[in-house]
């Protein structure tokens, strides 16, 4: 199991050897499952070569059938098809090892997205590839054995088949793949549902053009690959919307929990209802005063408003006062304060962590939550949901 660099981990960062090491171990324990795979497939390769041709065989004239042009081609074609096939049926496994050479180094949330999203790749990249074969292969069989000239014999090359079907393939199993897709464009901010939507005249256009280009020239192959693309569209389209509000509720709930879990009517946004002056006492070296714990208790419980004076951002010359004063907490590290104030505080949020002083972290977490810009609240909130798994 691999020991990436996890945002939630409390070991320290293996060396970038290491990880090449692990990464060497992970790509050996792919290498020897496509091989099994393939040892126990190839005693059956002329059997398997013989289903996946039977949509075209059904289709030729009577008193034809395929041939082998090459010398070789009736060993090398179906050893190619074997291993094309061990390599289909192993990969749940060969994700399953990228996948655990990653995971450590994700968040809780992002793993359960990218659970989701593996299992259903593999699901519908099977489904693509199945969907071609029973759906796709005979109608177009029968309509380029059907458009022969007359007086011309059908009789289709092994290995050329081979790769025609494997193309087949490949293609419908990626295009399969789009509703995976656009949940990850989604999740990765780089556009939204309502985006999606609104370019569809553009996407109904693009699929028949990529159905065009990866199929072969002739019209039926090309609507059955263009119509399942825009049908898989429209679902990763719902899918996309059903994650954006899942994502959003998930924060408004963090969001509740981090001010204390206040009403709908009376709740407040995070940030507000903190300390962030200087009124609340330092305490020692890894300890905490009584007064600041019952008054971070009350601001996380959702207690009365206190003085609004006492919820403004920090001014630089009460940043300095709290370096001064709490020098062995605050800026402890031999490294130098960043000049951004909430970078600052972001610095002894880290400080504060490695000395398990939770309650302090979490005041300083709500005043960036207040100040900071978006990846700032990024990473508060990521730190928060990490205190609060614990």
């Amino acid at each position: 199991m691999s020991s990436l660099t996890n945002p939630e981990a409390s070991g320290q960062e293996q060396p970038f050897v290491a990880h090449l090491m692990e990464l060497r171990d992970c790509l050996m324990r792919m290498l020897v499952a496509v091989l099994v795979a393939f040892l126990v497939l190839f005693p059956f390769a002329n059997d398997i070569y013989i289903y996946v041709a039977t949509p075209l065989m059904a289709q030729l004239p009577e008193g034809t059938s395929m041939i082998a042009t090459q010398v070789a081609s009736p060993f090398l074609t179906p050893f190619k098809l074997v291993l094309v096939s061990a390599v289909f049926l192993s990969m749940p496994y060969l994700l399953f090892q990228l996948w655990s050479f990653v995971a450590p180094g994700l968040y809780s949330h992002e793993k359960q997205l990218a659970i989701s999203l593996l299992f259903s790749s593999i699901l519908l990249f099977y489904l693509g590839m199945v969907f071609a074969y029973y759906a796709v292969f005979p109608l177009v069989f029968a309509f380029l054995t059907g458009t022969a000239p007359e007086g011309v014999a059908v009789m289709t090359d092994i290995s050329h088949y081979l790769d025609f079907v494997l193309t087949l393939f490949f293609a419908f199993g990626i295009a399969f793949e789009i509703p995976v897709a656009t949940i990850l464009l989604v999740a990765a901010g780089i556009t939204t549902p309502e985006d999606l939507a609104r370019k569809r005249p553009y996407l109904i256009v693009g699929v028949f053009v990529v159905g065009m280009l990866l199929t072969p020239p002739d019209v039926i192959s090309q609507t059955l690959l263009a119509l399942p693309m825009w049908i898989l569209f429209e679902l990763g389209v719902l899918a996309s919307r059903f994650f954006q509000q899942r994502r959003k509720a998930s924060e408004a709930a963090q969001a509740t929990a981090a001010t204390g879990g206040t009403s709908a009517g009376g709740g407040s946004p995070p940030g507000e209802g903190l300390n962030t002056g200087p009124t609340v006492s330092p305490g020692g070296q890894g300890g905490k005063s009584g007064g600041e714990e019952k008054l971070i208790g009350r601001d996380l419980a959702g207690g009365n408003p206190l003085d609004p004076e006492r919820f403004r951002p920090l001014t630089e010359e009460e940043l300095d006062a709290i370096d001064a004063a709490e020098g062995p907490v605050y800026g402890a590290s031999d490294e130098p304060d960043p000049p951004d104030p909430v970078d600052r505080k972001l610095k002894w949020i880290k400080e504060l962590r490695d000395q398990e002083e939770n309650m302090r972290v979490r005041r300083l977490l709500y005043e960036v939550l207040e100040e900071g810009d978006d990846e700032q609240r990024r990473v508060a909130r990521n730190v928060l949901a990490q205190l609060d798994d614990r």
